[in-house]
């Protein structure tokens, strides 16, 4: 795994399809682009436990929808500084690269700023769609995941 900028991800990984992850405590959000990387769609939460468990499971999502980079969700400070849940973040993705499956392990990554972004998924599930408290937690993290795929596609146009 190579963190890279998206100049570098245009560069490593020109087409194909691109997979976003919303890195929890608890569970892992998981959005994939399309091939042209023009959409972004919720895939699915992962509830965390063990590491291999959870490289292993995401491994499998990147041999099965032929990924080609990885973009991680970096939950910045408001003023844009780093807090123990940017480190958080920061050692998973190491743990991709040291530990992970080579499927996964050897794909490009790139950083996203995604501050507010479950906010702003959250406060759309309950304007847009009226969902409830449970239905949405189910799939809030996954969504939170495209949001910050849509982010990161938006920068590499």
């Amino acid at each position: 795994m190579a963190v890279v900028d998206l100049a570098e991800l245009k560069t490593l990984a020109p087409v194909g399809r691109l997979m976003a992850l919303d890195v929890g405590t608890k569970t892992i959000g998981v959005a994939t682009s399309d091939a042209l990387r023009m959409l972004a769609t919720p895939l699915t939460t992962l509830k965390r436990g063990k590491l291999a468990v959870d490289l292993a499971a995401l491994a499998e999502l990147t041999r099965k929808h032929e990924i080609k980079a990885l973009a991680i969700g970096l939950p910045l400070n408001m003023d844009g500084s780093e807090g123990p849940r940017c480190q958080s973040v920061r050692q998973f993705a190491t743990n991709i690269a040291n530990h992970g499956p080579p499927a996964l392990a050897n794909l490009p990554v790139v950083f996203q700023d995604e501050r507010l972004s479950t906010a702003a998924v959250t406060r759309g599930m309950i304007d847009d769609y009226d969902m409830s408290r449970a239905k949405r937690a189910e799939r809030v993290d996954a969504a939170a995941a495209a949001w910050i795929l849509e982010s990161a596609l938006a920068r590499l146009k």
